[in-house]
């Protein structure tokens, strides 16, 4: 039997994950370009971004399933061929539906990517899940770094979106050559032998149901948000694709380093921290234009930054029966939560755009009418991190209970 090339792997997985966030990046640098071409309006235009969040948690809730039956080197030739099929029905897009559609395909290779290289890094490296999930991780605002300055790049040279959306073939095609032919671990719960019945079980149980219930919140923080930054802050007066790719550039570097996070402040505090720092840099960014508009997105990224990874990481350590359906649910309920929150935060922004052309004075001109608005979509999210500041504090307070008492057994 060949051996497994845990290098070859985890390099392929990151690649993998690089396609799966250029799709977010090149997507959120496109969008009003779209609304201009296709005639749609922002809710038509949050409807067709949802459908890369729909197909996510669909892939994500079928690989989950799947992952331990037909093995990761399966699922991977799904995600493969889905991303080539979304991507060059996106380029031959017509209107509404078939963006609609292609759409729906490319975010269900992403997921599907997911759901066979999260239980992958955890099963190849099983005493430090939490810090290279974080590393895996990385290449997802890396991803979108690379995107974003491909599209601002490209816009600047005056080559139109489907240019664009064609360079996602590279990435697709290189990370489908180097999984080819590689022999691919079992997951850690086919290892150890834990039963289908126990895997349920633990899918259902009141912490896991929690981390659940606090995904739906800290996705939509982090991928919603920034979904729609470049369209929302377009006229703060910098490029809004480059705060775009400011706030993964900081989360790329924040998550490779996440392993002296982890032996610091634990993944609650980790949590917690990241609740807080999101809160500022909602409000602030809610509040600023010209430069400090990268400052105040600075704060927001460390907030974001390890809500993702850790959320994943927190569930593979302290609840692992879950096995690899627990991570892709996860997974599959926070970009769930992401599909639902893209047509009501582009009907927001739309609300907001009436409200603030009535508000302001007559004269005022278009741009400062879509900062209003924008500032007021922002001011409106930012109930999603308050919520989670509370829930992450209890959580913090419950685990230091659990370590006691296990300490006080002993």
């Amino acid at each position: 039997m060949t051996e497994i090339n845990k290098s070859r792997l985890f390099i392929a997985s990151c690649i993998a994950l690089v396609t799966t966030s250029m799709t977010f990046a090149i997507r959120a640098g496109m969008l009003s370009d779209l609304g201009k071409q296709f005639n749609l309006t922002n809710a038509e235009l949050g409807w067709v971004a949802s459908m890369a969040f729909l197909g996510f948690p669909v892939a994500t809730m079928l690989g989950g399933w799947l992952c331990d039956v037909v093995g990761m080197g399966r699922l991977l030739v799904l995600a493969f061929i889905t991303h080539m099929l979304g991507i060059v029905l996106t380029i031959s897009a017509t209107g509404f539906w078939t963006l609609f559609i292609s759409t729906f395909f490319i975010g269900f290779a992403n997921g599907t990517v997911e759901a066979a290289c999260n239980p992958m890094v955890a099963a190849m490296y099983p005493d430090r899940k939490t810090e290279m999930l974080n590393r895996f991780h990385v290449w997802f605002p890396g991803g979108i770094v690379i995107g974003g300055l491909i599209s601002y790049f490209m816009t600047d040279a005056q080559l139109d979106w489907k240019a664009q959306v064609s360079v996602l073939l590279i990435p697709a095609f290189i990370y489908g050559v180097l999984f080819l032919k590689q022999q691919f671990p079992k997951t850690e719960r086919v290892t150890s032998g834990v039963s289908t019945g126990d895997m349920i079980a633990a899918c259902f149980s009141p912490l896991y149901l929690f981390m659940v219930a606090c995904m739906l919140l800290t996705s939509t923080t982090e991928l919603g948000t920034n979904q729609w930054i470049n369209t929302i802050l377009e006229n703060v007066g910098v490029k809004s694709i480059l705060i775009l790719v400011w706030i993964n550039a900081i989360m790329a570097i924040g998550r490779l380093f996440a392993g002296k996070m982890v032996h610091t402040l634990e993944p609650t505090g980790m949590l917690l921290g990241s609740a807080v720092l999101a809160v500022v840099g909602l409000i602030w960014l809610s509040n600023t234009s010209g430069m400090m508009t990268f400052a105040a997105a600075g704060v927001f990224a460390m907030g974001c930054c390890y809500f993702w990874p850790t959320m994943i990481g927190f569930v593979a350590e302290n609840i692992p029966k879950s096995g690899a359906l627990g991570m892709s649910l996860l997974g599959g309920a926070g970009m769930f939560a992401t599909s639902i929150f893209q047509p009501i935060l582009g009907s927001m922004y739309d609300s907001n755009l009436v409200a603030a052309k009535a508000n302001v004075a007559t004269n005022a001109t278009e741009a400062s009418i879509k900062l209003a608005a924008g500032a007021n979509t922002l001011q409106s999210v930012v109930i999603l991190p308050v919520i989670l500041v509370f829930a992450f504090f209890g959580l913090k307070m419950y685990m230091n209970n659990q370590a006691n008492a296990a300490r006080l057994q002993k």
